[in-house]
């Protein structure tokens, strides 16, 4: 609603619009009337024509990449030789803590360190697993998401990146290409698409009665992200460009209605 009301400063004339949220957490959208009539008229529940939401968004883009490029070179998927000369694959667990960069300091303790130093000793690639250990007593899970972060909004510009994180002993550098995040995230895309459908579905409204749709939030410069509403819409009907700051921007708009100066 708050990018709603940032949008709705630059119209001259009353539009039906589609509003896409990107946050780190959920993907939220609504279909609403703008414009001079409903600022003179002052707004109704009725301009809210309906809204729906997803719980994917920029969280979800960044676990795949953890998941898909990070983990399995700090050990995930490789092996271990446990007694009696069986080779067992090492658990998956604590790298779905890795995909939380707050839930990795969970993994900081005792009994687990003891448990990561077990199968290290033990491991088809040990230094894998020593990295991740490194990683975790180091509390580095910050400073690793934000090097995901970097290769994410890298790949929303370029068709390729180079995934960097450095922090001794760990070492990691690889080529990523905007088609292997797209094939990542592939599932999430699905359920926003399903979501929008959705609305759409559930208000009665066609794509056509649309007249301009307006994203916001970081995942919003995903390409694959506004394919889905240019598939939908056309590219001549998405409307962007204060993807960062129309939430805060709109909040500051509804305030001053409510609480004129």
């Amino acid at each position: 609603m708050a990018a709603a009301y940032s949008y709705e400063q630059t119209l001259t004339h009353d539009e039906l619009i589609l509003i896409g949220d990107f946050g780190g957490g959920t993907s939220d959208f609504s279909i609403i009337h703008v414009g001079p009539t409903v600022r003179r008229r002052g707004r109704t529940k009725k301009d809210i024509v309906g809204n729906d939401g997803v719980a994917v968004a920029g969280d979800a883009f960044d676990k795949q990449i953890i998941r898909n490029l990070v983990a399995p070179r700090l050990g995930k998927g490789s092996e271990y030789l446990s007694p009696p000369n069986k080779f067992l694959p090492v658990p998956s667990w604590p790298y779905e803590r890795l995909e939380r960069w707050h839930y990795l300091s969970f993994l900081n303790t005792a009994k687990n360190i003891e448990m990561l130093e077990h199968i290290r000793r033990n491991a088809s690639i040990p230094e894998r697993l020593e990295a991740f250990i490194h990683l975790i007593k180091g509390e580095l899970g910050y400073q690793l998401h934000e090097a995901v972060r970097r290769t994410k909004f890298q790949l929303s510009a370029e068709s390729e990146a180079v995934f960097e994180f450095n922090c001794a002993p760990i070492a990691m550098s690889k080529r990523v290409t905007r088609e292997d995040f797209e094939t990542w995230i592939a599932e999430e895309l699905s359920l926003i698409e399903g979501c929008v459908d959705r609305l759409l579905r559930n208000t009665g409204v066609a794509a056509a009665d649309i007249d301009h749709v307006f994203l916001t939030g970081g995942s919003a410069f995903v390409p694959a992200v506004r394919r889905i509403f240019v598939d939908r819409f056309g590219p001549d009907k998405i409307t962007g460009g204060k993807e960062l700051t129309s939430v805060a921007t709109g909040l500051a708009l509804r305030a001053a209605e409510e609480w004129p100066a």
